[in-house]
């Protein structure tokens, strides 16, 4: 990785927070040259942050208007975390039944990492929770050894990015989500593939409470209330 790698995913993370938080509002035009000047960078970041977040969804590329905040609304959202869920609990299904020891161990390392990011949340706000998380999930799709599947996953993993990191802040949410780890290896290192795909599956849906607690975030963040999503 080159020195500008972790500068330029710095300014993307932080350019999702102003998004997510209401710094950027649904519908505002972002201009690369005023954000050049407030980071302190050249363009060339910007616009690679920019085109990263549009493969998210959190901005959009309009003909003649530029790249402006989009607006996901509560339903949409749930959506694509139902069928994020679905395609993880593939993944760790698959990967009960094909995980090699080196797999494993990749998997276990990763785990073992999410412990030791939990204990510094209190001094970094759960950044290093968030990427170690994501080494976790990503090492249970190569270990799922399926590549049309690893190809989507990602691709949906893109777009919900910053809405999982958003989520982590829910209070005891990181200590949840460790524990939901624990379920998740124990049934992979087993050879349990239903019992891997059912706990990731719950692991990743936040439908009831924990799609309102996201929610809520969100309000707080906005200073505004959130559309509700139409009960099912």
């Amino acid at each position: 990785m080159s020195t500008s790698e972790p500068r330029n995913e710095a300014l993307r993370d932080r350019l999702e927070e102003e998004i997510l938080t209401g710094v950027f509002r649904p519908g505002e035009r972002l201009e690369e040259k005023a954000l050049a000047e407030r980071f302190g960078v050249s363009r060339t970041p910007i616009r690679e942050a920019l085109f990263q977040m549009a493969a998210s969804g959190l901005v959009e590329h309009r003909p003649r208007r530029g790249t402006i905040v989009a607006e996901l609304g509560p339903h949409r959202l749930m959506e694509m975390f139902e069928v994020m869920a679905e395609l993880e609990a593939m993944c760790a299904r698959l990967a009960a039944r094909r995980a090699t020891a080196e797999d494993l161990a990749a998997i276990r390392a990763a785990h073992a990492d999410c412990g030791t990011a939990r204990t510094a949340a209190a001094e970094d706000g759960g950044a290093r929770y968030y990427y170690s998380n994501e080494t976790f999930h990503e090492a249970i799709r190569l270990a799922a050894r399926h590549g049309f599947l690893l190809e989507q996953a990602r691709a949906l993993h893109r777009r919900l990015r910053p809405y999982r990191r958003l989520q982590l802040r829910a209070l005891g949410r990181m200590e949840a989500s460790h524990a939901e780890h624990d379920a998740i290896v124990s049934a992979i290192a087993a050879g349990d593939g239903p019992r891997a795909g059912e706990e990731m599956r719950s692991h990743i849906a936040i439908q009831g409470e924990r799609f309102a607690d996201l929610l809520a975030t969100l309000e707080a963040a906005h200073g505004r209330p959130q559309p509700r999503a139409a009960r099912t």
